[in-house]
């Protein structure tokens, strides 16, 4: 390609809207890219930022903290049976947002009531209770995302 016609392209390119041309010729292809020079500026201002991030936190303890308290808290368990999330997705104490909830607080269930709903990928499924009881404790809030085996209710 004549050296004249490859500048010509290049002053086509860097005065247009244009970010890329690409030519194809007999005698050969030449491929034209601009460089974006947002880009190149905004690069350097994340930088800084990412650096800030990646240094530790000083760690400060309390000066008159007692030993107990520097041992990992264990996780308190509600006293009865607790019915546990049989799968991953969002949590609905009714079948529509309009209707009534399945179970209320201190609600009596038998085993194979439907007590709430929870969506995994655009399927409602119906959870059913595990145990027949009284329940005394509702763990999750409505439209609230819920982890396998993540307890829901307790019943007593």
């Amino acid at each position: 390609m004549d050296l004249r016609k490859l500048k010509t392209l290049i002053d086509l390119v860097s005065e247009s809207n244009i970010s890329e041309l690409e030519i194809t010729e007999a005698d050969g292809k030449v491929r034209i890219v601009k460089s974006d020079p947002a880009a190149a500026t905004a690069q350097p201002m994340h930088m800084p930022a990412v650096s800030m991030a990646a240094q530790p936190m000083p760690v400060q303890a309390p000066a008159a903290a007692p030993v107990a308290a520097a041992a990992p808290a264990e996780p308190v368990v509600p006293a009865g049976h607790a019915v546990k999330s049989p799968m991953v997705g969002t949590f609905y104490r009714s079948s529509s947002p309009g209707s009534k909830a399945f179970v209320e607080l201190g609600s009596e269930i038998k085993e194979g009531d439907p007590i709430c709903i929870i969506e995994a990928m655009k399927i409602m499924n119906e959870i059913e209770a595990d145990k027949t009881g009284r329940v005394t404790q509702i763990l999750v809030e409505n439209g609230q995302a819920v982890e396998f085996g993540q307890p829901l209710f307790i019943i007593e």
